[in-house]
């Protein structure tokens, strides 16, 4: 599988990424899931310390324990359980964050994390105090490089300016087509990549299509639309290509992007992604086509 830069650090992290949050607590299935996505060239692979009270972490340390200088741990911290583990609160300061690191490296049972990621934030955070921990946890060796996971515009801007970050983690999928306008570009332009998260629209651009349609719509989409955009994407642009290829591809036509995370639940789930990715890229007709029946619509409800 191809790899590329992540920002300015030295990680090259495979274009498609495993989401390990799906991979369950059943250890066994877990690692079977996991050694898929090895065999498939993936390298990259994103938890945080909030999945199953960092069960997730532990598990995906265990898989990858005999080959850990050959893959990429990206893990995120920022939420905090609350005691008795019913629901959790935002916590971006340094004490926080240079304390759970330590939580983090035990359970993944490595000394380095190499990606590091503030999972959330809001403008309202103390974002150079923020900053200063990761920064120390760099200069400390306990961290290669940090990120942020993040969708909102003016969270991201304040990073770009003042912090050295390498990635920001964000939605984005050819019917959430929200960072095309700003974000993107802005990243681009500073040499930050972006690693996506959610390509298959809740399931909405996998094969099974309105299967996984809510009366609610789809973020701008109506119900309505859904019912008349998917039929159409499949006629004009799917018809040699699995919606998968069709999704995953999309995301990776922009050069800002790194890696495209999906989440798996099965090994076979796996080997179809990997599939997708690694199949032919697309045209500059079917990207038109695709940007002509999708809205480009912008984060004003996120700012």
């Amino acid at each position: 599988m191809k790899k590329r830069k992540l920002g300015h650090s030295d990680l090259f992290v495979s274009e498609l990424g495993l989401g390990c949050m799906s991979i369950g607590t059943e250890e066994k299935v877990a690692r079977n899931i996991i050694e898929a996505a090895l065999e498939e060239g993936i390298n990259y692979f994103d938890t945080a310390d909030l999945y199953d009270f960092g069960e997730n972490e532990a598990i995906v340390g265990k898989a990858i324990k005999d080959i850990r200088e050959q893959v990429i741990i990206a893990t995120k911290v920022g939420n905090r359980w609350d005691s008795e583990k019913t629901g959790w609160s935002w916590d971006p300061s340094k004490s926080y964050i240079k304390e759970e690191v330590k939580n983090s490296l035990k359970r993944l049972g490595t000394d380095y994390i190499d990606l590091y990621q503030l999972h959330g934030g809001t403008i309202e955070d103390p974002i150079e105090e923020t900053i200063e921990a990761f920064e120390e946890l760099k200069a400390e060796g306990f961290i290669r490089y940090y990120g942020i996971s993040s969708i909102r515009p003016n969270v991201i801007r304040e990073y770009v300016e003042k912090s050295n970050i390498v990635s920001v983690m964000m939605q984005y999928s050819l019917l959430d087509r929200r960072p095309e306008e700003e974000v993107l570009p802005l990243l681009q332009k500073h040499g930050i990549s972006v690693v996506t998260r959610g390509p298959l629209a809740k399931g909405l651009l996998s094969d099974r299509l309105l299967e996984k349609a809510s009366e609610k719509g789809y973020l701008d989409y109506t119900y309505d639309e859904l019912h008349a955009i998917l039929p159409l994407l499949k006629e004009k642009v799917a018809t040699s290509r699995s919606f998968t290829e069709v999704a995953l591809h999309y995301n990776l036509t922009n050069p800002a992007v790194a890696s495209v995370v999906a989440g798996a639940s099965s090994p076979e789930q796996i080997r179809r992604n990997a599939k997708a990715v690694k199949s032919k890229p697309f045209t500059e007709l079917e990207i038109s086509m695709i940007k002509s029946l999708t809205k480009a619509s912008n984060y004003q409800d996120h700012r």
